[in-house]
């Protein structure tokens, strides 16, 4: 996984190559490098660690209207300068970057290029060494780039310069993200549109297997065949204020106060001007006509997908399973008669959830898929999208997103409900509203997470989180939250399971964090509680006004149960990112993560 950035055009491109990939940096960030031809010489700077070391790499004396960078999230090979990106071939004319996995690397290797000397442990320098030996036996670059593209099984986003052809970047694309910007006397090439909005706002979308020659005034798509394509640009509809931090010392923290903003914009965008939901009629009739779902979906958007279950089934009245996307493509169960199989996807490019969405399209099943970002493979390859209008979530840990996800999905089973006259005894939309309130007011009170923080995780190295019902599912989000941030063990159970096995882990001082929001299980999870202190263990219950006890740690506002996760998630959501600011981390950027995984 990694972002790439590539400029050609008549400015200096080294200040659009390191501020693209400043912006991408999220996607990858164990080492970065670019490459730039100056007339008939490269220049090529790499380093292990983020942009700003990078910047203190790169010779600022020299000047070149044409460069690649990237930004590495390792898959083959250890962090290093070594296998930092731009990869060159063996001669030096050619260099190349990859986002991707190849998956016959070893053979192409073997077959192909025994006794060339690689530098870097990396299954991308096979691409750029056996275009290289290609250009060599077909004296055409371009043929050189389209045969090997050929040979390549996996996934990949490539670019690549050839030190005799200062006219041109070679792209090609195959399940992972790039597009190509589109600019007056000048062309970008990126994994996402928000990292050179500066240049423009105009991207042209290449689909899978096609390969693009990038001029600074043209640009040819092509299949892999030589066939030319042809289509229009778009209109990337990103604020480019919605990328930055403003006033705020980490992306996380400004995103989980957007929330509700977030929350409001969902509400107005899927409400037509008599305030009833305006979701496309297509996506009502395949969820009328479904005997089942099907949720796919990986982490924090599986979390999120726990919750919708509970809308889905108890609001729309429609059984569903929500099954974790790098496992069903290999372990896939029996099937009803008529599923609908919904993907949840903040960056829409998830490499698991795809290969389960090509699967299940060859079976001949719909798909519809929930997103942050219009346009994004999952999108464009599914029946149906509902967006979530979150804007641009840029912290490795997603937060808005998640509440999004949660929102979209009771829009999604509130307008069920209703195409099937299944009569609900609250107002969901205004529950929602009502929840978007009680956010605001928790992200008021973020002093008093902080000192529970203070008190209870500031040093600890494990941590349990335990709720019952929908609080088991905030629970997992919770314990996500907490480990990949701060780096403290946690986990999520069942507040029943404990005695099955978990509680022999509690020991004197462990933190154990309950949630109570829910009246029918209150005292059984406060029950649960009392087993772990019992045992030594120190608690924070976490309850909803209305079944709060003096000795509870935090009240949230009172909402809808159904409801509950989006407001409970957020105090959570600041546990974690207190514990990570007090123990010295990373906290927009956890160490080993990387935000879209575009990789299996």
């Amino acid at each position: 996984m990694c972002g790439i950035v590539g400029y050609i055009g008549y400015n200096d491109s080294k200040e659009i190559l390191l501020n693209g990939l400043e912006k991408l940096e999220y996607r990858g960030y164990d080492s970065a490098g670019i490459a730039e031809l100056d007339h008939d010489h490269i220049n090529v700077f790499k380093v292990k660690g983020r942009i700003a070391a990078l910047r203190q790499r790169v010779d600022d004396t020299t000047v070149s209207t044409l460069g690649i960078g990237h930004t590495r999230w390792a898959t083959h090979g250890k962090p290093s300068a070594e296998n930092a990106h731009p990869h060159q071939s063996a001669s030096g004319r050619f260099m190349l970057v990859h986002n991707g996995v190849i998956e016959n690397y070893q053979e192409l290797k073997k077959e192909y290029l025994d006794g060339i000397a690689f530098g870097s442990e990396t299954d991308s320098e096979i691409i750029v060494q056996l275009i290289e030996k290609n250009a060599e036996k077909y004296r055409d670059t371009t043929k050189a780039f389209r045969q090997t593209i050929s040979l390549l099984k996996g996934s990949y986003a490539i670019g690549l310069i050839d030190k005799q052809d200062r006219d041109t970047i070679y792209v090609a694309k195959n399940k992972s993200p790039l597009l190509i910007g589109l600019g007056d006397g000048f062309n970008v090439v990126t994994s996402d549109a928000m990292a050179t909005l500066k240049e423009t706002d105009q991207y042209l979308e290449i689909f899978d297997q096609e390969i693009v020659l990038v001029n600074r005034n043209f640009v040819n798509v092509q299949k892999l065949d030589g066939t030319a394509v042809h289509r229009s640009p778009y209109t990337a509809q990103i604020d480019l204020s919605d990328t930055e931090k403003g006033t705020y010392p980490h992306f996380m923290l400004k995103e989980i106060d957007e929330q509700p903003l977030v929350m409001r914009r969902i509400i107005q965008s899927y409400q037509d001007d008599f305030d009833r939901l305006k979701l496309a009629p297509e996506i009502r009739g395949a969820m009328k006509r479904c005997d089942r779902i099907y949720i796919i979906a990986a982490g924090t958007s599986y979390h999120a997908g726990l919750a919708g279950k509970q809308f889905l089934e108890n609001m729309a009245g429609i059984p569903t399973e929500v099954h974790v996307a790098s496992e069903f493509s290999y372990n896939m169960p029996l099937l009803s008669e008529h599923p609908l199989f919904v993907f949840i996807s903040q960056s829409g490019e998830t490499a698991d959830s795809r290969s389960v969405l090509v699967k299940i399209k060859e079976m001949g099943h719909p798909a519809l898929t929930i997103t942050n970002v219009a346009g994004s493979t999952l999108s464009r390859e599914s029946d149906f999208t509902l967006h979530l209008h979150a804007g641009p979530e840029i912290a490795v840990a997603s937060t808005k997103a998640y509440t999004a996800q949660i929102a979209v999905l009771a829009i999604l089973a509130v307008d069920t409900a209703r195409a099937k006259e299944i009569r609900l005894d609250f107002d969901p939309l205004q529950e929602l509203a009502i929840a978007a309130n009680a956010i605001e007011v928790l992200t008021d009170q973020k002093e008093t997470i902080e000192e529970l923080v203070r008190s209870n995780l500031a040093t600890t190295q494990n941590a349990f989180f335990i709720g019952r019902g929908s609080d088991y599912f905030v629970c997992l989000e919770g314990a996500l939250k907490l480990k990949e941030i701060s780096y403290i063990q946690a986990e999520g159970f069942a507040g029943g399971e404990l005695k099955h096995g978990t509680i022999a882990l509690i020991e004197e001082g462990t933190p154990v964090i309950a949630l109570a929001t829910q009246e029918n299980v209150n005292y059984a999870i406060r029950s649960n509680v009392q087993e772990v202190v019992a045992r030594g263990a120190n608690d924070m219950i976490f309850s909803m006004r209305g079944l709060e006890q003096d000795s509870d740690a935090f009240v949230v506002p009172q909402v809808h149960e159904l409801i509950a996760p989006l407001v409970s998630v957020v105090p959570m959501q600041l546990l974690a990112y207190y514990a990570a600011l007090h123990r010295g981390c990373d906290v927009d950027k956890p160490r080993n993560l990387a935000k879209s995984v575009t990789v299996e």
